[in-house]
């Protein structure tokens, strides 16, 4: 079963502000309750083929990935992709001018769970649904903050 969670927000600053933001791998710590560090494996800034490692706390467990930017059109959309342990996944950012102080962030993780991971499929998309959204009220707190 696959996993695809998509979330939203409206956050209240220009959207080239809030794509260099979020879009900037070194600042995920910032705003992702789970992400614990952000290593970059090559040198930044960030591009298509650019490699970070990842350390998260998900549902009570460490989980450390290496996330590859795969499309990067720059103020637009940021996909990057692991293919690493037990839930391959895949993260989209889109950014979307709302106005011109206001910015719709969406933020897709998509992924093909397998082994023990497929059996908890369910309870992970719910999972990740909230903590997608809590982390996109961080971010929209953090920025408009500024």
């Amino acid at each position: 079963m696959a996993v695809d969670v998509a979330t939203e927000i409206v956050i209240d600053r220009p959207r080239a502000e809030v794509a260099a933001y979020a879009g900037d791998p070194s600042n995920a710590p910032s705003w992702y309750v789970n992400i614990k560090s952000v290593e970059w494996e090559t040198p930044p800034p960030l591009a298509v083929g650019s490699r970070m490692a990842f350390v998260a706390q998900f549902l009570g467990r460490r989980l450390a990935y290496t996330y590859e930017v795969a499309e990067l059109v720059v103020g637009e959309r940021l996909v990057m992709r692991t293919a690493q342990g037990p839930f391959p996944m895949e993260t989209t950012y889109t950014w979307e001018t709302v106005s011109e102080a206001a910015t719709r962030m969406k933020l897709r993780n998509c992924g093909e769970p397998s082994g023990f991971s497929k059996l908890a499929a369910p309870f992970m998309a719910s999972a990740m649904r909230k903590a997608n959204r809590k982390d996109l009220e961080r971010l929209k707190a953090v920025l408009e903050a500024r």
